[in-house]
């Protein structure tokens, strides 16, 4: 059941959802969960939330005319024109607590072939979840 928890916990972490995984990461380490199991649910959760994201980035543009739509055409020009000075290679930084949502959403709108959408988000998100891992372990062992 927890890792189930902490899956859910970081799928809801990469949308727009309110969430933050790595506080419960921390505190199952803690439990003596394992901890290959801890970082394959978390970066999981974390990374189909992110392609989440890219689908509704897929999807954005049908949008962009609509009165109620949140982004201007010139905020999403500029985002699109950002995203192309790094490419693909920018959803290494998926991860990022602030932009990284932002990042995953444009990596659809520019339509990143699934398969290297997949894989870069989730090596961004295992690294950090790794990092996240070796620092509560770190903190615990000098405890």
């Amino acid at each position: 059941m927890a890792y189930l928890t902490l899956f859910l916990t970081a799928f809801a972490a990469a949308t727009l959802l309110p969430a933050y995984s790595e506080v419960l990461l921390g505190g199952l380490v803690t439990q003596g969960f394992s901890l290959w199991w801890l970082w394959f649910w978390a970066t999981a959760g974390n990374t189909l939330g992110s392609v989440v994201n890219g689908i509704i980035g897929r999807q954005i543009e049908r949008f962009k005319h609509k009165r109620w739509f949140p982004i201007t055409e010139k905020q999403l020009v500029s985002a699109q024109n950002r995203f192309q000075r790094y490419g693909q290679w920018s959803l290494l930084m998926g991860w990022l607590p602030i932009g990284g949502d932002a990042l995953t959403l444009v990596g659809g709108l520019m339509r990143v072939p699934w398969l290297n959408f997949v894989v870069l988000v989730a090596i961004g998100k295992g690294a950090r979840y790794a990092a996240v891992l070796w620092l509560v372990i770190g903190a615990g062992a000098s405890a």
